[in-house]
Protein backbone atom coordinates (compact mmCIF):
# COMPACT_ATOMS: atom_id res chain seq x y z
CA UNK A 1 0.00 0.00 0.00
CA UNK A 2 2.78 2.36 0.56
CA UNK A 3 4.61 1.74 -2.38
CA UNK A 4 1.15 3.09 -4.06
CA UNK A 5 0.78 6.39 -1.84
CA UNK A 6 4.81 7.00 -2.75
CA UNK A 7 4.15 6.70 -6.10
CA UNK A 8 1.16 9.22 -6.44
CA UNK A 9 3.53 12.03 -4.99
CA UNK A 10 5.03 13.01 -8.10
CA UNK A 11 2.33 12.51 -9.71
CA UNK A 12 0.11 14.75 -7.53
CA UNK A 13 3.24 17.53 -7.15
CA UNK A 14 3.39 18.06 -10.51
CA UNK A 15 -0.23 18.27 -11.06
CA UNK A 16 -0.11 21.05 -7.76
CA UNK A 17 2.64 22.69 -10.19
CA UNK A 18 0.55 22.88 -13.01
CA UNK A 19 -2.16 24.72 -10.71
CA UNK A 20 0.26 26.93 -9.09
CA UNK A 21 1.87 27.86 -12.32
CA UNK A 22 -1.43 28.90 -14.12
CA UNK A 23 -2.23 30.81 -11.08
CA UNK A 24 0.97 32.94 -11.68
CA UNK A 25 -0.58 33.32 -15.17
CA UNK A 26 2.93 31.73 -16.52
CA UNK A 27 1.01 31.13 -19.59
CA UNK A 28 -2.15 32.52 -21.04
CA UNK A 29 -5.42 30.33 -21.23
CA UNK A 30 -4.61 30.17 -25.40
CA UNK A 31 -1.21 29.21 -23.74
CA UNK A 32 -2.55 26.30 -21.69
CA UNK A 33 -4.70 24.98 -24.23
CA UNK A 34 -1.49 24.62 -27.08
CA UNK A 35 0.71 22.99 -24.58
CA UNK A 36 -1.95 20.60 -24.20
CA UNK A 37 -2.61 19.78 -28.04
CA UNK A 38 1.39 19.98 -27.87
CA UNK A 39 1.20 17.24 -25.10
CA UNK A 40 -1.55 15.41 -26.78
CA UNK A 41 -0.42 15.44 -30.21
CA UNK A 42 3.11 15.71 -30.84
CA UNK A 43 4.34 14.07 -27.52
CA UNK A 44 2.12 11.52 -26.91
CA UNK A 45 1.94 9.73 -30.23
CA UNK A 46 5.86 8.55 -29.76
CA UNK A 47 5.75 7.59 -26.32
CA UNK A 48 2.84 4.54 -26.94
CA UNK A 49 5.04 4.11 -30.56
CA UNK A 50 8.26 2.99 -28.55
CA UNK A 51 6.55 1.92 -25.43
CA UNK A 52 5.16 -1.10 -28.45
CA UNK A 53 8.37 -1.30 -30.52
CA UNK A 54 10.60 -1.54 -27.33
CA UNK A 55 8.33 -3.71 -25.11
CA UNK A 56 6.83 -6.79 -25.16
CA UNK A 57 3.55 -5.90 -27.00
CA UNK A 58 2.64 -9.49 -28.02
CA UNK A 59 1.99 -12.18 -25.51
CA UNK A 60 -0.98 -13.51 -23.52
CA UNK A 61 -1.52 -11.09 -20.63
CA UNK A 62 -1.07 -8.14 -23.06
CA UNK A 63 -3.93 -9.52 -24.88
CA UNK A 64 -6.51 -10.26 -21.93
CA UNK A 65 -5.52 -6.64 -20.77
CA UNK A 66 -6.87 -5.28 -24.12
CA UNK A 67 -10.16 -7.34 -24.41
CA UNK A 68 -10.95 -6.72 -20.28
CA UNK A 69 -10.22 -2.48 -20.92
CA UNK A 70 -12.59 -2.79 -24.33
CA UNK A 71 -15.37 -5.12 -22.63
CA UNK A 72 -15.51 -2.71 -19.73
CA UNK A 73 -15.63 0.63 -21.41
CA UNK A 74 -18.15 -1.50 -23.80
CA UNK A 75 -20.39 -2.20 -20.99
CA UNK A 76 -20.16 0.99 -19.47
CA UNK A 77 -21.46 2.86 -22.44
CA UNK A 78 -24.36 0.48 -23.22
CA UNK A 79 -24.98 0.90 -19.22
CA UNK A 80 -24.91 4.82 -19.56
CA UNK A 81 -27.27 4.44 -22.48
CA UNK A 82 -29.84 2.53 -21.18
CA UNK A 83 -30.00 4.95 -17.34
CA UNK A 84 -30.20 8.07 -19.71
CA UNK A 85 -34.12 8.35 -19.77
CA UNK A 86 -33.79 8.18 -16.17
CA UNK A 87 -30.98 10.69 -15.67
CA UNK A 88 -31.27 14.12 -14.61
CA UNK A 89 -29.56 16.04 -16.93
CA UNK A 90 -29.68 17.41 -20.52
CA UNK A 91 -28.59 16.14 -23.36
CA UNK A 92 -25.50 18.07 -23.61
CA UNK A 93 -24.97 16.95 -19.72
CA UNK A 94 -25.42 13.03 -20.69
CA UNK A 95 -22.68 14.22 -23.54
CA UNK A 96 -20.22 14.72 -20.30
CA UNK A 97 -21.36 11.91 -18.48
CA UNK A 98 -20.61 9.29 -20.72
CA UNK A 99 -17.03 11.04 -21.29
CA UNK A 100 -16.65 10.60 -17.84
CA UNK A 101 -17.62 6.98 -17.67
CA UNK A 102 -15.29 5.98 -20.22
CA UNK A 103 -12.73 8.09 -20.27
CA UNK A 104 -9.70 8.27 -18.05
CA UNK A 105 -6.63 10.71 -18.06
CA UNK A 106 -4.09 8.73 -19.27
CA UNK A 107 -0.92 11.44 -18.22
CA UNK A 108 -2.42 10.26 -14.27
CA UNK A 109 -2.43 6.57 -15.27
CA UNK A 110 1.37 6.21 -16.88
CA UNK A 111 2.55 8.35 -14.46
CA UNK A 112 1.21 5.90 -11.31
CA UNK A 113 2.31 2.82 -13.46
CA UNK A 114 5.76 4.17 -14.19
CA UNK A 115 6.23 4.62 -10.42
CA UNK A 116 4.81 1.00 -9.75
CA UNK A 117 6.01 -0.93 -12.64
CA UNK A 118 8.44 0.71 -14.45
CA UNK A 119 8.90 0.29 -18.46
CA UNK A 120 7.55 -3.20 -18.52
CA UNK A 121 4.16 -1.46 -17.26
CA UNK A 122 4.09 1.37 -19.35
CA UNK A 123 4.78 -0.96 -22.50
CA UNK A 124 1.68 -3.19 -21.17
CA UNK A 125 -0.47 0.21 -20.72
CA UNK A 126 0.57 0.58 -24.44
CA UNK A 127 -2.11 -1.90 -25.56
CA UNK A 128 -4.58 -0.60 -23.71
CA UNK A 129 -4.27 2.74 -25.21
CA UNK A 130 -4.14 1.16 -28.95
CA UNK A 131 -7.64 -0.42 -28.00
CA UNK A 132 -9.32 2.17 -26.50
CA UNK A 133 -8.50 5.04 -28.68
CA UNK A 134 -10.62 4.32 -31.29
CA UNK A 135 -13.31 3.03 -29.21
CA UNK A 136 -13.69 5.70 -27.14
CA UNK A 137 -12.98 8.79 -29.82
CA UNK A 138 -15.85 6.82 -32.04
CA UNK A 139 -18.11 6.71 -29.03
CA UNK A 140 -17.98 9.93 -27.84
CA UNK A 141 -17.89 11.39 -31.20
CA UNK A 142 -21.29 9.91 -31.60
CA UNK A 143 -22.73 10.27 -28.46
CA UNK A 144 -21.61 13.94 -28.46
CA UNK A 145 -23.35 14.46 -31.67
CA UNK A 146 -26.34 12.72 -30.93
CA UNK A 147 -27.04 14.44 -27.67
CA UNK A 148 -24.92 18.09 -27.66
CA UNK A 149 -25.87 19.08 -30.97
CA UNK A 150 -29.25 19.31 -32.89
CA UNK A 151 -28.45 16.71 -35.34
CA UNK A 152 -25.77 13.58 -35.67
CA UNK A 153 -22.58 14.36 -37.23
CA UNK A 154 -22.13 13.11 -40.58
CA UNK A 155 -20.58 9.23 -40.30
CA UNK A 156 -17.82 10.80 -42.93
CA UNK A 157 -16.65 13.31 -39.78
CA UNK A 158 -16.46 10.52 -37.63
CA UNK A 159 -14.27 8.24 -39.20
CA UNK A 160 -12.03 11.28 -40.35
CA UNK A 161 -11.60 12.07 -37.22
CA UNK A 162 -10.72 8.47 -35.87
CA UNK A 163 -8.33 7.85 -38.86
CA UNK A 164 -6.60 11.11 -38.62
CA UNK A 165 -5.69 11.00 -35.06
CA UNK A 166 -2.09 10.65 -33.99
CA UNK A 167 -2.52 8.50 -31.25
CA UNK A 168 -4.48 5.89 -33.18
CA UNK A 169 -2.11 6.19 -36.21
CA UNK A 170 1.47 5.98 -33.92
CA UNK A 171 -0.26 2.60 -31.79
CA UNK A 172 -1.58 0.70 -35.20
CA UNK A 173 1.60 1.86 -36.97
CA UNK A 174 3.83 -0.14 -33.86
CA UNK A 175 1.63 -3.06 -34.33
CA UNK A 176 2.19 -3.69 -37.44
CA UNK A 177 6.09 -3.09 -37.32
CA UNK A 178 6.51 -5.50 -34.11
CA UNK A 179 4.25 -8.46 -36.21
CA UNK A 180 6.52 -7.08 -39.31
CA UNK A 181 9.79 -7.66 -37.06
CA UNK A 182 10.92 -4.06 -38.28
CA UNK A 183 13.65 -2.78 -36.16
CA UNK A 184 13.62 1.17 -35.89
CA UNK A 185 16.84 2.49 -36.41
CA UNK A 186 19.12 3.68 -33.16
CA UNK A 187 18.79 7.54 -34.09
CA UNK A 188 14.81 7.70 -35.13
CA UNK A 189 14.31 5.67 -31.80
CA UNK A 190 16.38 8.27 -29.34
CA UNK A 191 14.75 10.99 -30.84
CA UNK A 192 11.05 9.40 -30.65
CA UNK A 193 12.43 8.50 -27.06
CA UNK A 194 13.52 12.18 -26.42
CA UNK A 195 9.81 13.29 -27.09
CA UNK A 196 8.05 10.45 -25.30
CA UNK A 197 10.29 11.13 -22.54
CA UNK A 198 8.32 14.72 -21.59
CA UNK A 199 4.91 13.61 -22.42
CA UNK A 200 4.20 12.63 -18.46
CA UNK A 201 5.36 15.43 -16.92
CA UNK A 202 3.90 17.66 -19.62
CA UNK A 203 0.80 16.23 -19.69
CA UNK A 204 0.32 15.81 -15.51
CA UNK A 205 1.28 20.18 -15.56
CA UNK A 206 -1.43 20.17 -18.15
CA UNK A 207 -3.77 18.31 -16.06
CA UNK A 208 -3.22 20.74 -12.64
CA UNK A 209 -3.36 24.00 -15.22
CA UNK A 210 -6.85 23.21 -16.08
CA UNK A 211 -8.11 22.45 -12.97
CA UNK A 212 -11.09 24.45 -12.26
CA UNK A 213 -12.72 24.76 -8.70
CA UNK A 214 -14.80 27.88 -9.83
CA UNK A 215 -18.34 26.54 -10.56
CA UNK A 216 -18.31 22.77 -9.01
CA UNK A 217 -21.76 24.12 -7.56
CA UNK A 218 -23.56 24.83 -10.75
CA UNK A 219 -24.77 21.22 -11.81
CA UNK A 220 -24.28 19.35 -8.72
CA UNK A 221 -26.48 16.19 -10.03
CA UNK A 222 -24.82 15.67 -13.16
CA UNK A 223 -21.41 16.39 -11.43
CA UNK A 224 -21.87 13.12 -8.85
CA UNK A 225 -22.87 10.59 -11.72
CA UNK A 226 -20.22 11.38 -13.62
CA UNK A 227 -17.75 11.31 -10.60
CA UNK A 228 -19.51 7.76 -9.26
CA UNK A 229 -19.37 6.85 -12.65
CA UNK A 230 -15.65 7.57 -13.33
CA UNK A 231 -14.19 6.30 -10.08
CA UNK A 232 -16.83 4.04 -8.71
CA UNK A 233 -18.84 1.77 -11.23
CA UNK A 234 -16.40 1.68 -13.59
CA UNK A 235 -13.67 0.31 -11.60
CA UNK A 236 -15.90 -2.37 -9.96
CA UNK A 237 -16.85 -3.42 -13.60
CA UNK A 238 -13.16 -3.85 -14.42
CA UNK A 239 -12.80 -5.61 -11.65
CA UNK A 240 -15.39 -8.21 -12.95
CA UNK A 241 -14.11 -8.45 -16.61
CA UNK A 242 -10.29 -9.06 -14.81
CA UNK A 243 -11.19 -11.91 -12.74
CA UNK A 244 -13.44 -13.41 -15.44
CA UNK A 245 -10.48 -13.13 -18.23
CA UNK A 246 -8.22 -14.33 -15.45
CA UNK A 247 -5.07 -11.62 -15.83
CA UNK A 248 -1.36 -11.98 -13.67
CA UNK A 249 -0.88 -9.77 -11.08
CA UNK A 250 0.49 -6.77 -12.63
CA UNK A 251 -1.91 -6.52 -15.95
CA UNK A 252 -4.78 -6.59 -13.18
CA UNK A 253 -2.75 -3.91 -11.60
CA UNK A 254 -2.17 -2.33 -15.02
CA UNK A 255 -5.99 -2.26 -15.89
CA UNK A 256 -7.20 -1.24 -12.49
CA UNK A 257 -4.92 2.24 -11.92
CA UNK A 258 -6.71 3.47 -15.65
CA UNK A 259 -10.07 2.58 -14.57
CA UNK A 260 -8.86 4.14 -11.04
CA UNK A 261 -7.43 7.61 -13.00
CA UNK A 262 -10.09 10.51 -13.24
CA UNK A 263 -11.32 12.11 -16.42
CA UNK A 264 -9.39 12.64 -19.26
CA UNK A 265 -8.80 16.27 -19.59
CA UNK A 266 -8.97 15.88 -24.08
CA UNK A 267 -12.54 14.73 -22.40
CA UNK A 268 -12.89 18.87 -22.21
CA UNK A 269 -11.25 19.57 -25.81
CA UNK A 270 -13.77 17.01 -27.35
CA UNK A 271 -16.91 18.65 -25.44
CA UNK A 272 -16.10 22.28 -26.24
CA UNK A 273 -15.64 20.81 -29.89
CA UNK A 274 -18.76 19.22 -30.21
CA UNK A 275 -21.41 21.25 -28.50
CA UNK A 276 -21.42 19.61 -25.37
CA UNK A 277 -21.27 20.71 -21.46
CA UNK A 278 -17.69 21.75 -21.36
CA UNK A 279 -18.33 23.54 -18.00
CA UNK A 280 -19.41 20.16 -16.56
CA UNK A 281 -16.86 18.42 -17.90
CA UNK A 282 -14.40 20.53 -16.83
CA UNK A 283 -15.76 20.02 -13.58
CA UNK A 284 -16.10 16.21 -13.39
CA UNK A 285 -12.44 16.56 -14.45
CA UNK A 286 -11.44 18.93 -11.55
CA UNK A 287 -13.61 16.73 -8.75
CA UNK A 288 -12.34 13.27 -10.02
CA UNK A 289 -8.85 14.50 -9.74
CA UNK A 290 -8.66 15.94 -6.36
CA UNK A 291 -10.50 12.50 -5.45
CA UNK A 292 -8.34 9.93 -7.62
CA UNK A 293 -5.81 10.80 -5.10
CA UNK A 294 -7.93 8.74 -2.24
CA UNK A 295 -9.90 6.60 -4.93
CA UNK A 296 -6.17 5.57 -7.03
CA UNK A 297 -4.79 3.39 -3.74
CA UNK A 298 -7.62 2.31 -2.43
CA UNK A 299 -8.55 0.73 -5.42
CA UNK A 300 -5.29 -1.20 -5.72
CA UNK A 301 -5.26 -2.14 -2.15
CA UNK A 302 -9.12 -3.82 -2.74
CA UNK A 303 -7.59 -5.26 -6.19
CA UNK A 304 -3.70 -6.50 -4.31
CA UNK A 305 -6.75 -8.23 -1.55
CA UNK A 306 -8.52 -9.60 -3.96
CA UNK A 307 -5.57 -11.24 -6.26
CA UNK A 308 -3.64 -12.27 -3.59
Amino acid sequence: MLDVVLSLVPVFSLIALGAVLRGRKLLSVDGWAALERLTYFVLFPPLMFMSIVEGSFAGEEALKLGLALAGTVITMAAFMLLIRPILPATGAQFSSIFQAGVRWNGYVALGVIAGLHGEEGVALSAVGFAVLVPINNVMSVLVLSRYAGSAPAPFRHVLQSVATNPLIISTVLAIVLVRLGVRVSEPVGDTLNLLGDATVSLGLICVGAALDFGSMRATPAPLAIGTILRLGVMPAVAAGMCFAIGMSDMSFEVAMICVAAPAATSAYILARQLGGDATLMANIITLTTLLSLVTIPLTLFLAQFLTG
